[in-house]
Parts: C-alpha cells; structure tokens; sequence
C-alpha cells in the first residue's frame, strides 16, 4: 500500500502509529550538520536535543529553520533558537540561521540555499534532522522529495510530554496532531508535493 492510497478518516490507532512513528529512530550516526525545524515550542525541546548532539561531536555545525514569529516574540523561530543555543554553550560561529520559511517545505527549500552556501551541497553526505517524532515522517519525506538524493538523514526525536508514539493517544491535543498531521501527509503525497511511498499498516 501506498500513501497516495490512503484516508485518513479509516485508519485506527495503531495504523496511525505505524504511520508516523515507524522507522523514525535514531540510527546514532554523525553528519555534516544539525537541522532543527522550528515551532512555537522549539526552543524547549528541540534545541537541548540539538545542542546535546553538537556537544557530543556528532555535526560541528546547527542550522535553525523557521521565520514564523510567535505571539508575544519579536524574534523568529530561527532567531529565538539561536539565542537558547548559545546560551547552552554553542559558539555562535557554528550556528546557521535561515528565518524566511513559514511551513515545513519552506523549512526544506530555504535550508537548501543556507547549507548550499556554507558547505556546498554536493559536499554534504548526511545531516541530522531534529523534530518532534509526529512530525518527522513528513519532514523527512520533503527533504527526501526536494534534497539532492545523495544526502541521507539520521532522524533525532525530540518530544515533548504529551505527543510520542506511546501517549499520543491519550490526550485531545495529542490526537489532534495526530490526525492533522497525518492528513497532511496524505494530502500532500496526493497533491504531488511529496513523493509517494510504501507503507506497511
């Protein structure tokens, strides 16, 4: 079965968990750099998982991505993690910043141009991806669908308390991103703006 097959409405939960939380572990191998995709909750629980890598040598450089503003900030969701990173020790010359995007393929196509400028894309083996664990099949999925294809990914969770593979489904909030998030993966395959792929559910 294939992605584009799918609807969202006739999955149960545990095809919803098989959906976006398979195959999204930590395969604990280093890159070229941290990609941290932004969010409103980004600063508390992406950036410790991202600066903790770079504390343990995995990527010697951070690339924070996202230019949404949230309320009651006047920094961007790029500009908001770079901040907490350096407060976290990370020394301001490894950190990238690309604060234009305002959605996940944004997320993508932006970084393109920022890690195309600091290292070259065709130098660039493998990065890090850190997201929170219902997000990343689909980031993952765009980065393959608008990445050059001979870069690979090593997908680093970063979850809050309420929204993991093991308690999604237990909250109103957690079964709304859930679903949500599910759908979009699903529509955008369907759209033709991710590329389509198997799926065992």
């Amino acid at each position: 079965m294939y992605l584009s097959e799918l609807e969202v409405e006739k999955l149960s939960d545990a095809q919803l968990t098989k959906l976006l939380f398979s195959d999204i572990e930590d395969d604990l191998a280093n890159g070229d750099c941290i990609l941290v995709a932004g969010s409103s909750k980004a600063v508390k629980y992406r950036v410790p998982k991202a600066v903790e890598f770079y504390k343990q040598g995995r990527a010697s450089k951070i690339l924070f991505s996202g230019g949404v503003k949230w309320k009651g900030s006047d920094d961007s969701e790029a500009d908001s993690m770079k901040k907490e990173a350096i407060v976290l020790g990370v020394s301001e010359k490894d950190i990238l910043i690309e604060d234009q995007s305002l959605h996940t393929l944004e997320n993508v196509l932006a970084s393109l141009f920022v890690l195309n400028r600091e290292f070259h894309l065709y130098r660039i083996k493998r990065i890090l991806v850190v997201t929170t664990s219902y997000h990343m099949k689909r980031l993952h999925l765009t980065l393959q669908t608008y990445m050059p294809s001979w870069i690979t990914y090593t997908l680093c969770p970063a979850d809050d308390t309420f929204t993991s593979k093991d308690n999604w489904f237990l909250t109103e909030l957690g079964r709304k991103r859930v679903r949500d998030e599910s759908a979009k993966l699903i529509k955008y395959v369907k759209q033709g703006a991710l590329r389509d792929m198997k799926v065992d559910l």
